[in-house]
């Protein structure tokens, strides 16, 4: 905007003050600020006003920009939504949104995320115990009527399966044994959770028969003053065992079960997971109640097992049980190895029955609903609400959960993306009042529409399943997108576990997104080589579907606007040259050849750091963001000459602005490939000297080396492995830092963390990465 910034300095200050404008929107606390939302929307009306020459609508007429929006502004489209977090935060800016994916859970937590939201904004509750004379903002209504009719539909599931979760009684007789019980002698206490151990045949040929525990740990409760265990009490003679509950001072035993494999509790002898396996497979894996978790005074009450709650647990017959197979092989998939190879093998009895009689009242309820309300668009957007309560009632209600015993809850299965085996686990009572009960679930639910969707003035959006790869986009779009993460995630086979739950509670409501028994799997966008001839295969058939979809984008595009794709796939070791590889520098090759410009590589941080699978792994822990815009369609070719030419005259500028954006050693790397890039892919293609197409990754290695000598540095042409550690050393001396910023940092030389530790003197390890000193060089270790 050369004639409202003439000078650098106006720039500077134009730029610090647009910067500030999206510092105010970072943290959790300003999504739903209307002011500083509002500064945000006037922004961007402004910038398309100059693109149309006129003057924008009053700064603060916040209907009008609004409208401004909605009018000229194309709408924001994310062609992998997933959860649908990108096209709601273009709604909190006032744009119009977009969402599509081949995934039908996906679309469904999309929809219920921006999609119906909006519809309903600002509507008061259809339930006839709602406050008429309250004012309801946002999606409060919404919100009301999923807790009246979810609490309705918890009193009918009371009524039918309620005899399978009675309360305990405390007898005199048990709270005399323990004086932690007195208390509660002669009362009924509601079940929070049943604890359950595995079980196999002992290998042991004089316990021939007996069924002994697979328990990782006996302690139940690790709270400071409150630890709680269970013992097991051994029968020898009598080849039998039982747990009894121990509290206050003394020790735990070991757990029965580690990662080299488990010991007989009755004789010690030692028990392979072959063993385990081989019995798992021949359906000879039983289980056994550990301990029972009852709600106190503000505490939790364990009780020692009985035969009867046992019988009471296996006397549950459910009527239904999903038909889907678990996949033979799959990321993150443990279970099938010791025999469990339906899903609903990853449910007891009673968690099958629980979650079905749910599913089904799902339908009464929207009946309930329909005729409260004025329309059934209402009623089905209620019951979409109600369906998601299901899917995660199933995910803290599934026979691999375990039990936390500092909170003293169930943790739910997904707390990362696998399925991992669970020796002993937790069946949370979904009637209860605590963890994984219908009412908590429900509660959580609610309450997210009410904080998280409570701003007035939303557009709409619209999302439908669509193969990004395959389906062309109907409209004018501008796109932001997160795609598939190579080969780290299974979607498909994970999502197929909630899958089956939505199926059953809102197949009438969605039709078209449950037609299948299962999601689709062959048409998914993930380099998975057990569905494909070889891993050259999978990556040859993950890098041809970007592409495709990269192309769809750049037809539908909006022109004057980027588009931004994120970064965060799994750096893994470079191919061979021309080889398709999962790396860095084959993914640009693959925006470049799909037409765009790539004229920004801005490190991010978006993951967190605590989450399951960043707990010693170096896997998703920073992205890159890649702005992009459209290749001139007249867009010339250069000689290498001539893109060096370019690089030396115009790399300097560059840098500077990137230094003066606040960018650090760590990301200084990664963000200049950003501008050189932008030269780069804004020929049609650059000429080696024998007249063959420079790759993408030749590029890089070019941009760096004017990195270096622009910044006069004497290690300029040295390999990448060495200038990948002066830039650490300059960041981080030999301290540790976290791996995500060494994965950032080596890509940007197309290099992965494999390479650094072959090299010798890097280590990556648990999350964080470092140099090594020199007392941890190998002895014949040599700096060339």
């Amino acid at each position: 905007w050369p004639e409202a910034f003439p000078t650098e300095a106006a720039q500077a200050r134009e730029r610090e003050r647009l910067h500030n404008v999206i510092a105010e929107m970072v943290p959790w606390e300003a999504s739903g600020d209307e002011r500083i939302l509002g500064r945000a929307r006037f922004e961007i009306a402004r910038s398309i006003a100059r693109g149309r020459g006129e003057a924008p609508p009053e700064r603060g007429d916040a209907r009008a920009v609004l409208d401004y929006l909605a009018e000229y502004a194309p709408p924001v489209c994310d062609p992998f939504c997933g959860g649908g977090s990108i096209p709601l935060e273009a709604q909190r800016l006032g744009l119009r949104a977009r969402g599509s994916d081949l995934n039908p859970v996906a679309v469904l937590v999309s929809k219920a995320t921006c999609e119906i939201p909006p519809k309903f904004a600002n509507m008061p509750p259809v339930n006839p115990d709602a406050d008429p004379h309250r004012a309801w903002r946002g999606a409060e209504g919404l919100a009301d009527d999923v807790r009246y009719y979810g609490a309705w539909m918890r009193e009918r599931a009371r009524e039918r399966i309620g005899r399978l979760y009675p309360k305990v009684a405390v007898t005199a007789e048990t709270a005399a044994a323990r004086a932690d019980l007195a208390p509660y002698a002669g009362k009924a206490l509601t079940v929070i959770a049943w604890l359950w151990a595995r079980t196999v045949a002992s290998p042991d040929p004089s316990m021939r028969g007996a069924h002994v525990p697979l328990v990782r740990s006996f302690v139940l409760s690790s709270k400071k003053g409150k630890r709680v265990w269970a013992v097991p009490e051994i029968d020898s003679p009598g080849r039998s065992w039982r747990l009894a509950i121990r509290r206050g001072k003394g020790a735990p035993p070991d757990g029965s079960v580690g990662r080299s494999g488990g010991r007989c509790l009755l004789t010690g002898a030692p028990m392979p997971f072959a063993w385990i396996r081989s019995e798992g497979k021949a359906g000879r894996m039983g289980r056994r109640l550990m301990a029972v978790v009852a709600a106190g005074k503000g505490e939790r009450v364990y009780l020692d097992p009985t035969e009867e709650m046992e019988a009471l647990a296996r006397a549950a017959d459910p009527e239904w049980r999903p038909d889907g197979k678990l996949p033979d092989k799959a990321l993150g998939f443990r279970v099938q190895q010791y025999g469990m190879s339906d899903y609903a093998d990853l449910f007891t009895p009673r968690q099958l029955t629980a979650l079905t009689t749910f599913s089904d009242l799902v339908a009464e309820a929207r009946e309930r609903v329909e005729r409260d309300s004025p329309g059934s668009a209402y009623a089905d957007a209620v019951a979409t609400y109600l369906g998601l309560v299901i899917a995660k009632m199933a995910d803290l209600g599934n026979a691999l959960c375990r039990w936390e015993p500092n909170a003293q809850c169930p943790r739910q299965l997904f707390a990362r993306q696998a399925v991992p085996m669970v020796w002993d686990f937790a069946e949370a009572n979904p009637l209860s009042a605590s963890s994984g009960s219908w009412e908590v679930l429900c509660e959580g639910l609610a309450r997210a529409l009410e904080k998280n969707f409570s701003l007035p003035n939303v557009p709409p959006a619209e999302v439908e399943l669509r193969d990004g790869a395959a389906d062309a986009f109907p409209e004018t779009r501008i796109f932001s997108t997160d795609p598939p993460y190579y080969d780290n995630i299974g979607y498909a086979d994970l999502s197929d576990f909630f899958y089956i739950w939505h199926r059953r509670a809102l197949r009438s409501v969605y039709p078209e997104l449950f037609r299948r028994v299962l999601t689709p799997k062959t048409e998914e966008l993930v380099a998975t080589p057990y569905r494909h001839d070889s891993r050259r295969d999978a990556e040859r058939f993950f890098m041809e579907g970007m592409g495709k979809a990269l192309a769809n984008m750049h037809r539908s595009g909006a022109a004057g606007f980027p588009a931004a794709i994120y970064y965060a796939f799994k750096q893994s070791e470079a191919a061979e040259e021309g080889v398709t590889s999962p790396g860095w520098a084959t993914f640009l090759q693959g925006v470049f050849d799909a037409g765009y410009v790539i004229d920004g590589t801005w490190p991010i941080r978006t993951e967190n750091a605590s989450r399951m699978v960043g707990q010693g792994a170096n896997a998703l822990a920073s992205s890159i963001v890649l702005v992009c815009r459209k290749r001139a369609p007249d867009a010339g070719a250069a000689t290498r000459r001539e893109f060096m030419a370019r690089l030396r005259a115009e790399l300097p500028a560059a840098l500077r602005h990137i230094r003066a954006g606040g960018a650090g050693p760590v990301d200084m790397a990664q963000a200049a490939i950003g501008p050189g890039m932008g030269i780069f892919t804004a020929f049609s293609r650059v000429l080696e000297p024998d007249d063959t197409p420079m790759t993408v990754r030749a590029a890089i290695a070019l941009v760096n080396r004017v990195r270096d000598e622009i910044s006069g540095e004497a290690a300029a042409g040295h390999d990448p492995e060495t200038r990948f550690c002066l830039d650490w050393f300059e960041a981080f001396g030999m301290e540790a830092g976290a791996a995500g910023d060494a994965i950032t940092m080596a890509q940007a030389y197309d290099i992965g963390l494999g390479d650094l530790e072959a090299a010798g003197a890097f280590a990556a390890r648990g999350g964080t990465a470092r140099l090594l000193s020199r007392a941890e060089l190998s002895a014949d270790w040599e700096p060339r």
